[in-house]
């Protein structure tokens, strides 16, 4: 389980979305308030930002984001229109390197997952390699529930062509397909828009996710975020089992 933020809006510094809320993503890192189990998050960090060409740019470590002498220096000179950004908390058996790091980018998606599968490594995991398609899996670097995931929705976009639809055949046919509690908290962008869910399937219990589109610190943008940054009327909590989506500025809720 980890703790997960995204933003769409006015180009903004990435110090500003890590650091200067009261209950930042940093502050996450070592005093999250919504994880079960535990308050840290200390086994690496990422982000990724869109360049000019609306490429995915990512930046991953396995240090705590609080130890790593760079990011100040990154924070204060990195600006973009678009951010998804990360906190570890590795599962048992899951190892601890810049594989297994998340944001998952590939072409033009970025891909984050909070969340995770239960017993992985013992029946899921071989379940996930014979479905998903030989090409697809063999770009699989790391041995994550949450980069197989990304590897499945993957799959199902090379059938659909179609970002939205690929994530619903996800939430859909995950259950299914496995037959393990499974927790499903993905956030996905294109460079323009968020394709979101709050899901879990076989029992599990949905992770906690936020949004906001009026948050004062941040005017005019869309937040995404595991944990409130603040205490401001602002948040509004995504029900469970429900999409989010945006197109052109509007924002959807779906509920599975």
């Amino acid at each position: 389980m980890c703790r997960l933020a995204a933003y769409r809006g006015p180009e903004l510094f990435l110090d500003r979305l890590l650091n200067e809320e009261p209950h930042s993503l940093v502050t996450q890192s070592w005093a999250s308030r919504e994880l079960p189990g535990t308050t840290l998050n200390a086994d690496g960090f990422g982000f990724g930002w869109y360049t000019s060409d609306n490429a995915p740019a990512v930046y991953t470590s396995t240090l705590p984001i609080w130890t790593d002498t760079n990011l100040h220096g990154l924070g204060k000179s990195l600006s973009s229109h678009t951010w998804l950004a990360y906190i570890r908390s590795a599962t048992p058996g899951q190892a601890v390197s810049q594989a297994n790091t998340q944001p998952f980018a590939h072409k033009h998606i970025m891909y984050l997952h909070n969340g995770r599968i239960e017993q992985f490594n013992a029946g899921p995991r071989a379940q996930l390699h014979r479905f998903i398609d030989a090409e697809i899996q063999a770009e699989i670097q790391g041995n994550t529930d949450s980069e197989y995931l990304f590897a499945l929705f993957r799959h199902f976009l090379a059938q659909e062509n179609s970002i939205r639809a690929a994530l619903l055949r996800c939430c859909n046919e995950i259950g299914r397909l496995l037959e393990r509690p499974a927790l499903l908290t993905m956030v996905i962008s294109d460079g323009r828009d968020f394709f979101c869910c709050r899901h879990s399937v076989n029992g599990a219990r949905c992770p906690t996710l936020y949004y906001s589109q009026d948050h004062p610190s941040f005017a005019g943008a869309l937040i995404i975020a595991s944990e409130r940054f603040s205490h401001d009327d602002c948040w509004r909590e995504i029900p469970a089992h429900t999409c989010l989506f945006t197109d052109a500025g509007n924002t959807e809720l779906l509920a599975l």
